[in-house]
């Protein structure tokens, strides 16, 4: 069935972990009869560094410690008091949902940051950017994989009947695929990745992931034309945020890729941004569908497909109140029963 699930990020400060994992939970189990909810770990950024996506990323990699540095997030000879914070902010996310998913069984998603958006962010000990490095982003992957491995065993301890899926957040793939990242210094620019350099660094993740008994999902935002290496280096799913592909969700050449990975079994979690709202009409539920529903028509892929599909709110940069995230998910409840429906048509 169509399903829906988050990336993750939600408002709140120290205080509000369990609140926040419970309300994400509660949302999801209201969705209409007929589609499936995907509950995700919430993150609450709000906490502070290493609360951050980077952060959190950072801190699972196995002995490859880091601390806040400078200019961000960087390697270095021995975790110290940043490493730490952000090992306690897993531990109480992990503590949170326990709680709140007592009892639960079934699909369950973290999201980190892939190992390519995480090179690219994060800063060698001495040096310039991990992605500078061939030799480092290669023991990078490594780390993040065994570092991947210990997080879904975590949150099977804490959730015993969990299907755990790990979502990859890969934004920055297609910067690195197109050479565009400048260097420390900011007068050059970062020698571009070649797709099966783009694969090798995704390989080992991935199979950590499928090695531990969970699923993948790597998130592309809108970068389309990394597709084709997320389904060589044998992702589940891709992730695309619709809107941002083209207007109208339609561009060619990105649904002639998205459809040849679904052909090949490969599973689209589909970002989609918030519904308008009009005063008369309310929210525009059915232009959210038809983002989806329009380009899959077009390009030929049967209807029946699109109860495989899993909807996601954009992440945006800036977290609204609880209501506007607690709405986002109704409305792709919505969203997900309308299209549950054209599957069946």
């Amino acid at each position: 069935m169509t399903a829906v699930s988050g990336h993750g990020p939600w408002p709140g400060g120290e205080r509000d972990v369990l609140e926040a994992q419970q309300i994400a939970l509660g949302e999801l189990a209201e969705l209409p009869t007929g589609v499936d909810a995907v509950p995700f770990v919430t993150q609450l950024p709000q906490r502070g560094p290493g609360a951050d996506a980077l952060g959190r990323t950072a801190a699972r990699l196995t002995e490859m410690p880091v601390e806040l540095g400078p200019h961000g997030w960087k390697l270095t000879d021995r975790p110290g008091a940043d490493a730490r914070r952000a090992d306690t902010f897993w531990r109480e996310d992990l503590g949170a949902l326990a709680i709140a998913a007592h009892g639960h069984a079934g699909p369950l998603a973290v999201e980190v940051l892939g190992p390519w958006t995480l090179a690219a962010q994060l800063w060698s000990a001495r040096g310039d950017r991990v992605l500078a490095d061939s030799g480092a982003r290669a023991d990078l992957a490594l780390a993040l994989a065994d570092g991947l491995r210990t997080l879904v065993a975590d949150i099977a301890g804490q959730v015993p009947g969990a299907e755990v899926t790990v979502q990859l957040a890969e934004p920055l793939l297609g910067q690195v695929h197109a050479g565009v990242l400048p260097t420390f210094s900011g007068y050059s620019r970062l020698r571009a990745v070649d797709g099966p350099g783009i694969v090798g660094g995704l390989e080992p993740v991935l199979a950590a992931v499928r090695a531990a008994g969970a699923r993948s999902v790597v998130h592309l935002g809108s970068t389309w034309v990394g597709v084709p290496p997320v389904v060589l280096a044998g992702a589940d799913a891709l992730g695309l945020d619709l809107a941002d592909v083209g207007p109208g969700g339609w561009n060619e050449k990105a649904w002639e890729l998205i459809a040849r990975a679904v052909e090949r079994g490969t599973g689209l979690w589909a970002g989609l941004p918030p519904a308008q709202v009009s005063q008369c009409a309310g929210p525009a539920l059915g232009e959210l569908a038809q983002l989806v529903a329009e380009p899959w028509r077009r390009i030929g892929l049967p209807a029946a497909g699109l109860s495989a599909v899993t909807l996601l709110a954009a992440p945006r940069r800036v977290l609204g109140p609880v209501d506007t995230h607690r709405a986002e998910l109704a409305n792709l409840g919505r969203v997900a029963e309308t299209l549950a429906e054209k599957a069946e048509a």
